[in-house]
């Protein structure tokens, strides 16, 4: 009771503590002094303020409440007045409770709203000017908070003084210069040893509500006091009494006891040393001891944070300048000798090492980086890589991944270089495949993984005026690497034990990385990609993922398929449609039925893509071969608009009625053939227009002769050239000379041309199905405006893949 009665008497007193100002001639506020304000109802019942001094209880003040003198209340806990035209009052208050209870009292004389009033009188503009500076804020130096004598019988009127700084950011600033102007810190961690001596638990709560405020006040002047190896236990140790918890929280036995430091290789710079310890410590403080702030309080304790960053940063600079230090730990790193264990510790030194550093600006990573290059750095991650110990190679991923994200280009020049060197096998990116493709499900496979795409990533790729990193590296990569990526594609989609394989979790998410990978460079390269994919055959593979079977890589085949489908590039749509890949998207939406799940969804967006973005060849390529399967499927307004949408595309045709419709190749008047120059050359025509050996007697998509989706078994109209896609106007006799020969069939492969005499073809009824119909002596002509460069090369041909899943 005793106790519950003193501290009421406390809170009483200090809501009513206040310094009194009196501002001179020289415009400057003269302290009178620190006491305690009251107001009473004196003579005439007129409000009267009276300060009593807290030393001695002397009158400081006595001022009567006018109803027509301006009051102005600044800074929540702030009142300034002026009294008899001459003298110039203010009253600072300790909290701001104490504030609006004063000043709730004034307004009520001068009868204003004090939630909404801070000045209680309107003034002229003459009257205004001639006050002007009168009501100025009172410098913040020149009101300091009087902080309590700092003794154990004081704790609690010393936590109400810091407590009630905390809600207004110009007392915490007074409150932090008076810590440190009266060296509280050490003061308070002295009385501290005396509660705990005295097991006096009370004191000690009311110790941890000083420290976290002092925590909150976010100085690192003040961070710097605590923080020093005299005091960290200390506070430590007041932060384990927190009222919250029914015992101490044992900090300093943790700290003490349980953790360990490690020093794999001696420091010889003891200044480095203490800076490590600290930086555990604070670091522990932060996260575990601190206060988790709320979304509204995320830069509460942005200075701890700063001082630990500052910190990391002083620990790389020191051991990059120990030449010693750098030089024993690579070499024992790659000392084939050295046991298990002491090689963990090693690494997970480096990678602390490494990640130290990204408290460095971007220069200082890059020159830090280049620093352990020259150490033999990217060796060493060989080295550890090829460890078959996965504690082991994980962390050298984790190094690998910092120093890809850091420096790219200097990765991507060290695994270039080392191929003149090296076998294919122990290249270093290799390495990292094999890991990966392996060891599916492994710790490292997202670090892997996200180190090869930055990588690959030619947006931070380098040209420069000797060399085209680009270039130079996707030649690397494409060469040496890719084919090894794409390994877990062939194993999911062939053989025996592809079901089996890809059933595993861990396989069917090793597969979906590896076309992420693949769907990111169908995005950002060219020809690289371009040629790999057909000349692997990586398409057909993907999408036999396609099947029922695997409806959980589904979704990651159609997503590849879609990202080259939304290139819109030719060379691709006239792949898709040699092959008749598109018949793997759809036999998955009939059989899927009419699921209203992610598949249907996906397949009817690359539809509803294809229709909104006219890709004619894939248009017609769609309904004419699949889309009586498509339209067996109903409520789906996508496939009759994709019809629809071929219809018109015909009818536009039909309706070209007298114009020449332009062909992929066109004679000129003097009977030579001229090449289009939107026409690819002869190797990649013959790449699409050739059958398999194997399918000689299956004829091609576009034979026999097709016009508008109808096959002419009728004789043609007379003198007109057929084109197995367009009708020609053109009169035979006006092109080639009577007597010479025409082409009349080539086979599926290109290797065999019967010719026949023209005037046997004018005669013939019906007419021969044509694939061409060219002049058999004219000649290919090149013309100086053509250009037969391509930005690719052409491909080689490749037999059409055969499915094995049954």
């Amino acid at each position: 009771k005793q106790w519950y009665q003193r501290r009421v008497r406390v809170m009483a007193e200090n809501r009513r503590r206040v310094k009194v100002y009196v501002l001179n001639e020289e415009r400057q506020w003269d302290d009178k002094g620190t006491g305690h304000v009251s107001s009473t109802l004196l003579e005439e019942s007129v409000l009267t303020l009276i300060v009593q001094a807290e030393d001695d209880g002397s009158l400081l003040l006595e001022s009567k409440v006018q109803a027509d003198t301006a009051y102005h209340k600044q800074c929540e806990t702030l009142i300034v007045w002026s009294e008899n035209d001459t003298t110039e009052l203010a009253l600072s208050f300790q909290e701001r409770a104490g504030c609006d209870e004063i000043w709730a009292k004034i307004c009520q004389v001068q009868g204003k709203d004090p939630e909404t009033t801070t000045i209680t009188q309107e003034m002229d503009n003459e009257d205004n000017e001639e006050e002007e500076g009168r009501f100025e804020d009172i410098p913040d130096a020149a009101m300091p908070i009087d902080l309590p004598t700092c003794e154990l019988s004081r704790l609690f009127e010393i936590r109400e003084v810091i407590e009630g700084a905390m809600n207004s950011p110009i007392r915490r600033e007074r409150l932090a210069v008076a810590l440190q102007a009266e060296n509280y810190i050490p003061q308070l961690i002295e009385i501290f040893h005396v509660c705990e001596d005295l097991e006096n638990t009370e004191d000690l709560h009311m110790l941890f509500d000083i420290f976290k405020s002092i925590f909150l006040l976010n100085k690192n002047a003040i961070f710097e006091i605590m923080f020093t190896e005299d005091y960290i236990f200390e506070v430590l140790g007041i932060l384990e009494y927190d009222p919250s918890l029914s015992e101490p929280a044992g900090h300093r036995q943790f700290i003490r006891d349980r953790a360990q430091f490690k020093e794999c290789i001696p420091f010889t710079n003891p200044t480095l040393l203490d800076k490590i310890h600290q930086t555990y410590r604070v670091q522990y403080i932060q996260d575990i001891v601190s206060p988790t702030p709320s979304v509204f309080e995320d830069n509460m304790l942005s200075t701890l944070s700063s001082f630990i960053f500052l910190n990391k940063a002083d620990i790389v600079s020191m051991l990059q300048e120990d030449e010693i230090f750098l030089t024993k730990l690579f070499q024992q790193l790659q000392d084939e000798n050295l046991d298990i264990a002491r090689r963990i510790d090693l690494a997970c030194l480096l990678r602390e090492f490494c990640n130290f550093s990204n408290t460095l600006q971007v220069q200082g990573r890059t020159s830090f980086l280049r620093s352990l290059a020259n150490k033999r750095l990217f060796p060493t991650l060989e080295f550890l890589l090829a460890i078959d110990v996965e504690e082991i190679w994980s962390v050298a991923a984790d190094i690998l991944s910092f120093a890809t994200d850091t420096n790219p280009s200097l990765v991507r020049d060290f695994m270039v270089q080392e191929a003149t060197s090296h076998d294919e096998d122990a290249l270093l990116v290799n390495i990292v495949i094999e890991r990966v493709v392996n060891h599916p499900g492994c710790n490292a496979e997202g670090t892997l993984f996200g180190l090869l795409r930055t990588l690959i990533d030619p947006e931070n790729m380098h040209r420069s005026l000797n060399r085209l990193e680009r270039s130079e590296f996707l030649g690397f990569y494409y060469k040496y690497a890719m084919h090894r990526l794409t390994e877990p594609i062939i194993l999911a989609t062939h053989g025996t034990e592809c079901l089996k394989y890809v059933s595993r979790t861990e396989n069917s998410s090793l597969v979906a990385s590896v076309l992420d990978v693949l769907s990111f460079a169908v995005e950002h390269h060219t020809y690289h990609v371009k040629n790999f994919i057909l000349s692997k055959e990586i398409l057909q593979k993907v999408l036999l993922l396609m099947n029922p079977r695997y409806s959980f890589l589904a979704l990651n085949a159609l997503k590849f398929f879609r990202k080259i489908v939304g290139l819109k590039d030719e060379f691709y749509n006239r792949y898709i449609i040699k092959f008749d890949l598109i018949s793997f998207v759809i036999d998955a939406f009939v059989k899927n039925g009419l699921k209203h799940n992610m598949l249907n969804s996906a397949v009817l967006e690359l539809l509803e893509f294809i229709k909104s973005e006219d890709i004619k060849t894939l248009i017609k390529y769609v309904c004419e071969k699949h889309i009586t399967k498509l339209l067996t499927v109903e409520q789906c307004p996508t496939f009759k608009a994709l019809r629809t949408k071929y219809e018109q595309q015909l009818e536009r045709e039909s309706t070209k009625k007298g114009e020449t419709i332009a062909g992929p190749k066109t004679f000129d008047s003097s009977n030579r053939f001229r090449r289009d120059a939107r026409d690819l050359d002869e190797n990649e025509e013959n790449y699409f227009n050739d059958e398999d050996p194997t399918d000689l007697n299956k004829p091609l998509y576009n034979s026999p002769l097709v016009v508008q989706n109808k096959v002419l078994d009728t004789k043609p109209p007379p003198n007109k050239v057929i084109n197995s896609e367009k009708v020609m106007t053109t009169p035979l006799e006006k092109v080639i000379a009577p007597g010479e020969k025409v082409i009349t069939s080539i086979n599926s492969t290109m290797d065999k041309v019967i010719t026949t005499p023209l005037d046997k073809v004018m005669n013939s009824s019906p007419l021969p199905a044509l694939d061409k119909v060219i002049s058999a002596s004219s000649p290919l002509v090149d013309y100086a405006d053509d250009s037969d460069e391509e930005d690719e090369p052409p491909l080689n041909k490749r037999q059409k893949v055969s499915s094995t899943v049954t």
